[in-house]
């Protein structure tokens, strides 16, 4: 019985050596948190936050689409 279990441990050891040697190496994982966070801003016109890299501005507001843009221009235009 004592040979049957050293047998099924060294085979159990083999197994995760090789199991360990043909792995490709995990690249190293970034915690959580310290992706490149987007800047958001706040649309002028309807309060929606859009991320910046996708909002247009004009002076110094934000806005989530060309036709708030146009309507804000118009409304301020009075």
């Amino acid at each position: 019985m004592t040979r049957l279990l050293f047998w099924i441990a060294l085979f159990a050891f083999g197994w995760w050596l090789w199991r360990k040697a043909t792995r490709p190496a995990r690249p190293a994982s970034k915690p959580r948190g310290e992706d490149a966070a987007t800047p958001m801003v706040r649309c002028a016109q309807c309060g929606v936050h859009v991320p910046q890299s996708h909002a247009l501005q004009d002076e110094n507001n934000w806005y989530c689409t060309r036709a708030h843009l146009e309507q804000d221009r118009t409304d301020r235009g009075r």
